[in-house]
């Protein structure tokens, strides 16, 4: 493997300016993420407050140890018992899968930002990926896409949920998982790997019994040797140790929600748009109504001072609420707004690697977190990375394609160009004159049949469109020759469009990597994440 930076912009406004550190950006945030500086300032902060390093490392320790036991494992595990120890963390949703590709990447930013700040600061820096199992939107993890002739087809895993649970509590049928993984390896192409790895779907799948489950013991698998922790926030022990700070987010609700409206104004006014869509009254917190089997957001009623679900589903009082967070804390879950809290509560996090879109909605937090006493932690972007296969490197060099543009923006404008270019213009006026002149006549046609029958109209109106459909088929089946003549050149403008910016997207949002696993072999991952990467805000080509 080979990589190579490139100069990209990044996905959003917000998030360009944030690469670039711009007076307007940096007064949302505690920290420069690009400053050494600001990383020992960090380390003193988190010096002066305390966290349940024992309760979490012990529980840590139980989760994993149910998929693997390992020295890096237990090395890491240790780091975060040390009092000086820190953590560098992200997360995701538990896709099928591991889900699209920037899961992977964000992963490897985890790590990779973890080892050179341990070095950097000479403190232990621990790993940490937080897996999402709270969310609820089983739609967004439920499926994967697979190139089927010019198009990025989606493959929805088979099993059904019809309630609105929570990943962490779907349990996954695995023979549907070991049939549908079957058939979309068959579907890649049999290599070498694909036997080794139905093997290590097959191992993992018996480790398991959520989707997230699943989710983790894959990731765990494939980032054995790198010493990363893993914790699942919809995981009923992880409650059990979050149930002070879900007393404490009860009893300052309404603060929450007045410093996030004024930090959203404060965005708004600089012209940015709010990513965080929260009402006045949210009580940013999540109940797991048992009977209904489903995650109801909890709004606050001040006319009758409860805690109300949508259309009135369930309601508690102030104590009430306070009693569930004690004595039943499984029952309650984060928001997009409180996260971000519960894991500065539980974790010293030195940094947090986001995505365009999280560094946007993190910018909206600032002074929720100064309400509890806290600053945010540095928010570093996670590396873009683009894979780059050679075949299809070949097909650039042949069709004269920069790889940049290709990523930024694909390849439909230069596919329209050459089309153009092969189009035989004298045909398309031959085509053109007889089907002109066939009108013509038929119009002749019309007018004698209206002085005859005009009862024939009917008839001649279907002979006329027999005649002018016969000619167009002709036409369709003689460009299609055309086409057909420079079928080799069109297959590499699909070849390179597919590869690296499919339906319009990155390839990182689309493609998953299982197509690489089954192509590359199972150390892939393994080889991805020991190559060097600078957290520079360029754009990762990797040549694989």
């Amino acid at each position: 493997m080979e990589i190579s930076n490139l100069l990209m912009p990044a996905a959003n406004r917000f998030a360009s300016e944030y690469l670039q550190q711009t007076d307007q950006i940096k007064p949302f945030f505690h920290y420069t993420y690009n400053q050494p500086s600001s990383y020992k300032k960090r380390v003193d902060e988190l010096g002066n407050r305390e966290f349940p390093r024992e309760e979490l490392a012990d529980h840590i320790k139980r989760y994993m140890g149910r998929f693997t036991e390992s020295e890096e494992m237990d090395h890491s595990l240790e780091k975060l018992r040390h009092a000086e120890s820190v953590a560098v963390i992200g997360g995701q949703q538990a896709g099928i899968f591991t889900g699209p590709l920037y899961t992977i990447h964000k992963v490897i930013s985890i790590i990779k930002l973890a080892r050179q700040k341990e070095t950097e600061l000479g403190i232990p820096v621990v790993p940490v990926f937080w897996i999402a199992g709270e969310d609820h939107d089983y739609q967004e993890v439920n499926h994967v896409f697979a190139v089927e002739g010019t198009t990025a087809a989606k493959w929805t895993f088979p099993q059904k949920v019809l309630e609105k649970k929570m990943v962490t509590d779907i349990e996954i049928n695995k023979d549907i998982c070991k049939n549908w993984a079957t058939r979309l390896l068959s579907h890649f192409g049999e290599t070498i790997h694909t036997r080794n790895l139905l093997q290590f779907i097959d191992a993992t799948l018996e480790k398991s019994t959520s989707f997230t489950d699943f989710f983790a013991g894959m990731i765990i698998e494939l980032f054995k040797d790198t010493g990363l922790l893993l914790v699942d926030s919809g995981h009923p022990a992880m409650r059990d140790l979050e149930s002070g700070n879900f007393e404490n987010l009860i009893r300052q609700h309404a603060a929450v929600s007045e410093c996030l409206a004024a930090q959203q104004e404060e965005i708004t006014r600089t012209g940015f748009s709010l990513m965080i869509d929260a009402p006045s009254n949210s009580a940013n917190l999540f109940y797991y109504d048992v009977k209904a089997k489903e995650r109801i957001l909890l709004e606050y009623d001040t006319e009758t001072s409860m805690f109300l679900g949508k259309n009135g589903t369930v309601s508690f009082s102030f104590e009430e609420l306070l009693t569930i967070a004690r004595e039943e804390p499984r029952l309650l879950s984060n928001n997009v707004v409180t996260r971000p809290l519960m894991q500065e509560w539980l974790f010293p996090v030195l940094a947090f690697i986001g995505g365009p879109g999280e560094i946007a909605y993190w910018a909206e937090l600032k002074l929720v977190f100064e309400h509890f006493g806290i600053k945010m932690p540095p928010i570093v972007p996670r590396l873009n990375i683009t894979l780059l296969e050679r075949s299809v490197e070949t097909d650039l060099h042949e069709l004269q394609l920069d790889v940049s543009n290709v990523i930024l923006r694909g390849v439909e404008e230069e596919r329209r160009a050459f089309m153009d270019s092969i189009r035989d213009r004298d045909l398309e006026t031959v085509f053109q004159t007889a089907k002109d002149a066939i009108l013509q006549q038929y119009g002749h046609f019309h007018e004698k049949t209206t002085e005859i029958d005009s009862s024939l109209l009917p008839m001649l109106r279907k002979n006329e469109s027999i005649v002018l459909g016969q000619l167009e088929f002709m036409q369709k089946k003689l460009e299609d020759a055309i086409r057909q003549k420079h079928q080799v050149t069109l297959d590499k403008y699909y070849r390179a469009s597919l590869a690296l910016r499919p339906e319009g997207l990155p390839q990182e949002r689309l493609w998953n990597v299982l197509y690489y696993l089954n192509k590359n072999g199972l150390d892939f991952v393994s080889r991805l994440t020991e190559l060097d990467y600078e957290f520079d805000g360029t754009h990762k080509l990797v040549r694989i």
